[in-house]
């Protein structure tokens, strides 16, 4: 972890936290595995990981940033394997048994050990200024639609359309080299209601009622997701009286939009008044998580973030890495949202859903 300061805990999670929480949704083993020999549930997310390798030796390939990249790609491709084949053999060499936490820190850090700092920036920056272009028509389209629930449910549609844009999913990460992600045409697109998991009529009604005084996001990828999903969405909670933090990464990892670059794109959608199409954007802030990862475990926050947190009442994790592989279960001490769309098989196999369905995870705190 490279951040300035010591990591914190995010202060809303439910104390004491050592018996309430971890970050880990799904349970790759149980106590009464073999501790030698790998599980089935470890073996598939090995696996996972293991075929997201040449989607990532792609990238590293073509970052003109690094002297001799082809080389050190394929480094990075034989070294993780490496490391992924070692898992296989015995569950705890390099720090194991493996979680998602670990099987992605160990990419990164090989990656990074090599010189590659943002393999995805190229396409991140790409994809940030298409979905900058498309701003506006998405806040028009969702202003238009005079009833509030239906508004509400069309917003986070969004979400769900915008969070498509992950190139950590190796299926993905084909469709969108082979003819890129159209934002608009994935909004008809989303699975049809009941989701897998569907609190959206119960938060519907919180919503009727303006509740939240502010709200903590925990935004995912770069590119649709973060400009066309979740901006529109927090857009609409600003109009609502709600203050806004939204938080992100502080070192880049597959393509989740950093902390530099989310100052870098509210500036260039905010007019020269400092609205967001016709919002007054004072209340929108932005925060530093701390993060370097795809996922996050929440014991591990910057100590920014956990003291403008303090008095938030609505805790939002975007995205499946944040949202369903890591926090699906997290509890807060105010309101919390999981939102996030399943792209690994794995995932929808354990929800008992399929491939691409939502996850819409309401829990209300009675005050």
């Amino acid at each position: 972890m490279e951040s300035a300061s010591e990591l914190v805990a995010f202060p809303l999670l439910i104390t004491p936290i050592e018996s309430n929480y971890r970050a880990c949704t799904i349970p790759y083993r149980f106590p009464s595995d073999n501790p030698r020999k790998p599980t089935p549930a470890e073996i598939a997310w090995i696996d996972l990981f293991l075929n997201s390798i040449p989607s990532f030796k792609k990238r590293a390939e073509a970052d003109t940033t690094v002297p001799d990249a082809p080389i050190r790609a394929e480094k990075f491709a034989q070294r993780y394997a490496e490391i992924l084949g070692d898992f296989k053999k015995d569950p705890e060499s390099h720090g194991g048994p493996p979680d998602c936490i670990l099987l992605c820190r160990i990419r990164d850090q090989i990656l990074r050990e090599l010189g590659f700092r943002d393999i995805f920036k190229k396409v991140k920056d790409e994809e940030n200024a298409k979905a900058i272009s498309l701003f506006e028509d998405v806040v028009r389209i969702n202003d238009a639609i005079e009833d509030e629930g239906k508004r509400l449910e069309n917003l986070v549609r969004g979400i769900f359309a915008g969070n498509i844009f992950d190139l950590g999913s190796a299926q993905l990460a084909e469709v969108f080299s082979r003819d890129g992600m159209s934002f608009l045409a994935s909004c008809q697109n989303i699975v049809p209601r009941p989701w897998v998991i569907d609190d959206l009529d119960t938060f519907k009604l919180k919503w009727s009622k303006k509740p939240w005084k502010k709200a903590i996001i925990f935004v995912d990828n770069s590119g649709a997701d973060i400009i066309l999903g979740i901006l529109p969405f927090a857009r609409e909670l600003l109009r609502r009286g709600t203050q806004v933090v939204l938080a992100a990464n502080e070192l880049p990892s597959i393509n989740d939009v950093t902390y530099p670059e989310l100052i870098e794109i509210i500036a260039k959608l905010k007019d020269d008044n400092g609205e967001l199409v016709g919002i007054d954007s004072k209340n929108l802030l932005i925060a530093n998580s701390g993060n370097d990862l795809p996922v996050i475990d929440l014991t591990h926050v910057s100590q920014e973030l956990a003291y403008m947190a303090n008095d938030a009442d609505l805790v939002i994790l975007e995205g499946m890495g944040r949202g369903i592989e890591t926090n699906l279960y997290a509890q807060f001490k105010c309101d919390s949202l999981k939102i996030g769309m399943v792209k690994h098989p794995e995932v929808a196999q354990f929800l008992g859903g399929r491939l691409y369905d939502c996850v819409f995870k309401y829990n209300e705190v009675s005050s």
